[in-house]
């Protein structure tokens, strides 16, 4: 029964280095563990991303869809013309779009070469 007596304080002391390792290594392998989830949501974004087609827009901001054939854009932009002491715009005028060419990525219909079959 006297070996009980040195058991007991073994176990108080022992176990809360034990206690203190344990802790350590569970949030050690929870912070993995989610740095692991993050990699992997990351990775089906970007894989996700890969896969689609370019969006045609162009420097200016504005779609494909809004320039002619020449690349001119035809959108109108809210510009300042009033300004505060700070320099700060205070009122702002529709007026067309400065862009003078489309720079876009090209659409796959004018990448492909045309038919060499004359429809007629």
């Amino acid at each position: 029964m006297g070996w009980l007596w040195a058991v007991i304080p073994a176990v108080v002391i022992g176990g809360g280095w034990v206690e203190r390792n344990l802790r350590y290594v569970l949030r050690t392998r929870h912070k993995r563990k989610l740095e692991l989830l993050q990699a992997t949501e990351r990775q089906r974004r970007e894989l996700e991303a890969a896969k689609r087609p370019p969006e045609p827009i162009c420097g200016c901001t504005h779609h494909l869809a809004k320039h002619d054939r020449t690349g001119r854009c035809h959108e109108e932009v809210e510009a300042p013309v009033a300004w505060d002491a700070e320099r700060k715009p205070l009122r702002y005028e529709p007026r067309p779009c400065n862009c003078q060419q489309y720079i876009g990525p090209e659409p796959l219909g004018t990448v492909f070469a045309a038919e060499l079959v004359d429809p007629r």
